[in-house]
């Protein structure tokens, strides 16, 4: 089983999400989980809208600060290594 030494900076990012991914968990695991969080968090929050929770006005600019929680989404798996 191969050991991944992770960017002390993707652990923080990671950290603030709950994710503490170990030496032997894949970066395609850890990039697909990180993935489906954030979409998740933005159906969350398109479900708000649709049911009045949160306005429309300023909707953008909460998926603009949404997007940026998550710059690691950007990044290719290979990219969260060293």
């Amino acid at each position: 089983m191969p050991l991944h030494h992770y960017r002390a900076e993707v652990l923080e990012a990671l950290s603030k999400h709950g994710i503490q991914p170990r030496p032997t968990t894949s970066p395609e695991l850890v990039h697909e989980f990180l993935s489906d969080l954030y979409r998740y968090e933005l159906r969350r929050m398109r479900d708000q809208l649709r049911r009045g929770q949160i306005p429309k006005e300023g909707y953008i600019d909460r998926v603009v600060a949404l997007r940026r929680e998550y710059p690691l989404v950007s990044l290719k798996p290979h990219q969260l290594v060293e």
